[in-house]
């Protein structure tokens, strides 16, 4: 039995539209002529300046980092973390606003008892501590990342996590 060329092009296009919530593929398929949904303004990335001046906020060790390895070293965590503005929590909370903000606080995550005793504001200090062995801090923790071992790395990292999580000028 043969099967017609375009079969598996059709069967792919229906398995796309498969992953479409349900109000999108109605809408799809009822208006062909709606105006397409627009999406909310992405704020500026700040400036080579204005990261200097948020930088200038931590500690000294922090001022002078790496910022790419910071990012490419926190490319692993946003597997569970995001860091924008509003963005969602997802395994982990969104880390926005995290420099300042009292450890299992943010009201959109279900943190494990341990955090929410925590009882310390996040600053750079604790930060370091916490991503070098988050199960050494606090036993019981539902953070399954095992920690980052170098110094440098958990420098360069935090200051990264600063310049994308603090609104300029904060």
């Amino acid at each position: 039995m043969r099967v017609h060329p375009s079969v598996p092009l059709i069967a792919a296009l229906g398995l796309v539209a498969c992953g479409k919530p349900a109000a999108q593929s109605d809408q799809a398929a009822s208006s062909t002529n709606a105006p397409a949904p627009t999406e909310a303004a992405t704020p500026a990335a700040p400036t080579d300046a204005q990261k200097k001046a948020m930088l200038a906020t931590l500690p000294a060790a922090y001022q002078a980092a790496d910022l790419d390895n910071g990012q490419a070293k926190f490319a692993l965590c946003q597997s569970c973390h995001t860091v924008v503005q509003g963005g969602p929590a997802m395994t982990g909370p969104n880390l926005w606003g995290i420099f300042g903000r009292k450890a299992g606080s943010s009201p959109d995550f279900s943190y494990s008892d341990g955090m929410k005793a925590y009882g310390i504001v996040w600053d750079a200090d604790h930060l370091e501590k916490w991503i070098t062995n988050p199960r050494a801090v606090i036993a019981g923790t539902k953070m399954t990342y095992l920690g980052m071992e170098n110094a440098k790395d958990r420098i360069d990292t935090i200051a990264y996590l600063k310049t994308v999580t603090t609104a300029p000028g904060n």
